[in-house]
C-alpha cells in the first residue's frame, strides 16, 4: 500500500453553525406581500394583523402533549363520525374585522361539512371561517398569553368562529368558549367535569383527562368516550365474545345430547337384559 493512501485526510475548517434568519415581526407589509413572501415561510411562522407581521410563539413540550392528546381524540371522533375536517398544518384564514383585516393561523382548525365554504383538497389557506379554532397557549411572555386569551379571542368572536378552545399544561390556563347569537364568547360550562361541543355534536371530553392524557386505547370502555373512540375494536370484541358464547352454548348442548344418548342406550341395555332374563326363566 502506498504511503499516500495511508496519509491523514486533509483537515478542513468545520462548517459554521447555521444562523437563524432574523425575525421580521413588527414589519409592516401589504397583504399581497404577506401572502407571497411570508405566509408559506417554513422557518418562522407569521400571522398578519392589519398590515403588521406577528411571529407565532412556541409552546412548551408539556403543553404540546396536551394539544397532541386532544388532537388524537378529535381524530378518533371524526373517524367514527365524519361530520367535519381538521387541519393542523399552519393553515391560515382571513378575518375582515371592523378594526381591520387579520390573517390568523390557529394551531389547528375544524371545518364542518355543512360550512358554506368547504375545505378543498388543494387549499393552502382556508377561504372561509373555521367552525372551531384551537390554540396551544404559549406562556413564555405575558404578551403571548394576552395574544391568545384576549386578542385572538376577540377576533375569533367578532369574525364568527363558533367555538374556540385554549389548551395548556395547567388546568387553570385552559379555556373553552362558544359563541352566542350576540357574537360574544361565553365559557362552555362543564357537566360533571365534561366539556361537550356544540359545533361537533357528540364530541365530549373530561377536563381532567387533558392533563392526565390516558392512553386512547383505554378510553373505549369509558362511558365519556365509548361512542367514538375505537368503536370498531369494541364491536369486534363484542362479536368475538358473542361467538365464544355461542360456541360454548353449542358445545354444552352437544354434551347434553351425548349424555342423553348414553342414558338412553343404558336404559335400552337394561331393558334388553330384563327381557332376556324373563325368557330364560320361562
Amino acid at each position: 500500500m502506498s504511503q499516500t493512501a495511508l496519509a491523514e485526510p486533509r483537515r478542513t475548517r468545520p462548517e459554521p453553525a447555521p444562523v437563524p434568519p432574523p425575525s421580521a415581526a413588527g414589519r409592516y407589509v401589504s397583504e399581497e406581500d404577506y401572502w407571497l413572501n411570508y405566509y408559506l415561510d417554513s422557518d418562522v411562522h407569521y400571522e398578519w394583523n392589519n398590515g403588521r407581521l406577528e411571529e407565532k410563539p412556541v409552546s412548551n413540550y408539556e403543553t404540546f402533549l396536551v394539544y397532541h392528546w386532544f388532537m388524537l381524540l378529535l381524530e378518533h371522533f371524526l373517524t367514527a363520525r365524519p361530520i367535519a375536517r381538521m387541519v393542523a398544518l399552519e393553515m391560515g384564514f382571513r378575518l375582515p374585522l371592523p378594526t381591520g383585516t387579520v390573517i390568523r393561523k390557529p394551531d389547528f382548525g375544524v371545518v364542518c361539512n355543512d360550512n358554506p365554504q368547504p375545505l378543498l383538497p388543494l387549499d393552502a389557506s382556508y377561504h372561509g371561517v373555521f367552525d372551531l379554532c384551537v390554540e396551544a397557549l404559549s406562556d413564555q411572555e405575558r404578551r403571548d398569553i394576552l395574544r391568545d386569551t384576549v386578542v385572538k379571542k376577540a377576533e375569533y368572536a367578532v369574525g364568527g368562529v363558533p367555538e374556540y378552545y385554549i389548551l395548556h399544561r395547567a388546568p387553570e390556563q385552559q379555556a373553552f368558549f362558544t359563541r352566542t347569537a350576540a357574537g360574544v364568547y361565553v365559557p362552555i360550562a362543564p357537566e360533571n367535569g365534561v366539556i361537550r361541543s356544540r359545533v361537533l355534536p357528540g364530541l365530549q371530553f373530561r377536563l381532567a383527562d387533558l392533563c392526565r392524557r390516558p392512553e386512547h386505547g383505554t378510553l373505549r370502555d369509558d362511558p365519556v368516550y365509548a361512542a367514538f373512540v375505537l368503536p370498531g375494536w369494541r364491536a369486534a370484541e363484542e362479536h368475538a365474545a358473542a361467538e365464544s358464547n355461542r360456541a360454548d352454548t353449542e358445545a354444552q348442548a352437544r354434551r347434553q345430547a351425548e349424555l342423553r344418548a348414553q342414558e338412553a342406550e343404558q336404559a335400552l341395555a337394561r331393558l334388553q337384559a330384563q327381557l332376556a332374563g324373563r325368557a330364560t326363566a320361562q
